[in-house]
């Protein structure tokens, strides 16, 4: 398989959803703005989303893709042994899922609470409306749960594509609500972003069963049965959950923060801050990390050590040679950013300032988020879950403490910037333990190039700071100025960047080219 193709595949689709949630974000802060509506639905939307990075996309899909291509490589690449294990999760996870989401709906209200920590001096009605939107938007937990199992599966089997585009629907559905079905107020239309997030989920499921039938998967429903393979499912899931999850607690503990002791709308300026900044993160480290765990995990049940060691190598390459220029033009670029595709109906220029700062201390870590997911499947595709997960309990208490101290001199900025720190230490620690276990090695060509690729971002962060001044005036104007305004801030900055990245030798064309060609040996 190539690395590249396969990547992008994924991307592409991938920057098809971020296109249509920018879309999305644009339409939410014309019509909700940043006060407390906007607050509320997010609040709501988080619950669900935390679970399901914790539980479903994270956890699950870490712990099942390696067990699910190991019983393909027992099985000579036959596929019997591995639908039957695939059964067996189903039969263990449709129960739990219906149980847990059942009981979630009922305890929305301490949900909330606890999330929110009760918000900053709002009313009952207020708190009572956000608990309506938590159970609005709860049920699609359930849906998305189904949508990893089915798209665990269909990545094994290379069909990455499918899974990559079920985001899409969510961000459809998202902008229908919006447009289509807005209230008079801005709660009414609260409302109909959260129906329009369990609609989504009902989609998304039914997109991938259909794929699934298509590509002759057809899971029978059996009866719930803790055999060893389950067992040894269950086992790994949970340490997965934190592993893969901190980032997500991370976000939690800072919206908590914001909502309880910040002023009404900074759970909004960091929510915004966020999507901007997992642009770069859902194209990349996603996109990576999906095509990397099931390869390198078939690689290591093939005994195929250096191929699947000279993979991950490539996974990082490939990741920082995207990463470091978005990082570059996110922290450099962050206010017109965020003036040209937001600031505009209920989202004032203030609300515009404060979100790119937000925007600028989030970018700061952004290496590390992407980092982060490339080493990772080091770890999981061998089935070690543990230890990710301790360097992951040592990041949340980082990203807990640094809340608490810089929340109070820096407001809404200092959780973004707690939670980049954090993930730096995460990646520290993910490094040195692979590189000890002979697993993962930064040796001096790959630092070289880094370090190259990194001066280059350098450079085309100098152009943008340079060209800032000029395009400024473009991005509060009409929307075809605005659309100028942000084509050249991006195209001028890539093509800078390409620029730099042959000056400084950070990539040859024979290089570039032989990337595009590789493949790692598969067994």
């Amino acid at each position: 398989m190539n690395l590249v193709r396969a990547f992008s595949s994924i991307g592409l689709l991938t920057l098809a959803s971020r296109v249509l949630g920018f879309v999305r974000d644009m339409l939410m802060a014309r019509f909700l703005g940043a006060g407390f509506a906007s607050d509320a639905f997010l609040i709501a939307f988080r619950l669900p989303n935390m679970f399901r990075a914790l539980f479903a996309e994270g956890a699950f899909a870490s712990a099942f893709v390696p067990m699910f291509n190991r019983k393909v490589g027992e099985d000579d690449g036959k596929l019997i042994r591995a639908y039957a294990f695939a059964e067996q999760a189903l039969a263990v996870l449709l129960p739990f899922l219906i149980l847990f989401t059942g009981a979630m709906m009922l305890l929305a209200g301490p949900a909330v609470l606890v999330l929110s920590g009760g918000f900053n001096d709002v009313t009952p009605e207020q708190f009572a409306f956000a608990t309506e939107l938590a159970r609005i938007t709860f049920p699609y937990l359930f849906f998305i749960s189904l949508v990893s199992l089915l798209g665990g599966i269909l990545n094994s089997l290379h069909r990455f594509w499918v899974n990559a585009a079920a985001p899409i629907l969510l961000n459809l559905c998202l902008i229908v609500a919006l447009i289509f079905f807005h209230g008079p107020d801005q709660y009414a239309t609260a409302r109909a972003q959260a129906w329009g997030v369990t609609v989504a989920g009902v989609l998304q499921f039914l997109w991938l069963w259909l794929a699934c039938r298509q590509a002759g998967v057809k899971l029978r429903l059996r009866r719930p049965r803790l055999n060893d393979d389950v067992k040894q499912l269950l086992k790994l899931i949970w340490p997965a959950a934190a592993g893969a999850g901190a980032m997500q607690i991370n976000l939690v503990v800072s919206t908590m923060l914001a909502a309880r002791f910040l002023q009404e709308g900074s759970v909004s300026y960091i929510y915004y801050a966020d999507r901007l900044n997992q642009l770069p993160l859902g194209l990349v480290g996603i996109g990576l990390g999906t095509v990397l765990l099931p390869t390198i995990a078939r690689l290591i049940s093939g005994g195929d050590e250096a191929g699947a060691l000279d993979f991950q190598k490539k996974g990082l390459q490939l990741a920082l040679f995207l990463t470091l220029p978005a990082t570059a033009a996110l922290i450099v670029g962050a206010e017109p950013i965020i003036r040209g595709l937001l600031q505009y109906g209920a989202f004032t220029a203030a609300d515009a300032t404060a979100t790119a700062w937000a925007l600028a201390a989030f970018s700061t870590g952004l290496p590390a988020y992407i980092m982060i997911k490339v080493l990772t499947p080091g770890f999981h595709a061998r089935q070690d879950m543990k230890t990710p997960l301790r360097f992951a309990l040592v990041a949340i208490a980082v990203n807990l403490v640094l809340n608490l101290i810089l929340i109070w001199p820096l407001a809404h900025v200092g959780p973004p910037l707690a939670t980049a720190i954090a993930s730096w230490v995460n990646v520290i620690l993910l490094y040195r333990s692979l590189r000890a276990r002979g697993h993962f090695a930064m040796d001096r060509s790959l630092a070289s190039h880094i370090a190259r690729l990194a001066l280059a971002a350098i450079l085309m962060a100098a152009a943008l700071f340079a060209a800032k001044p000029l395009i400024d005036p473009l991005l509060t104007g009409t929307f075809e100025l605005r659309v100028a305004g942000l084509a050249l801030l991006v195209g001028g900055g890539v093509i800078v960047y390409a620029a730099a990245v042959f000056v400084t030798r950070a990539y040859t064309l024979r290089e570039l080219k032989a990337v595009l060609r590789r493949k790692p040996k598969e067994s």
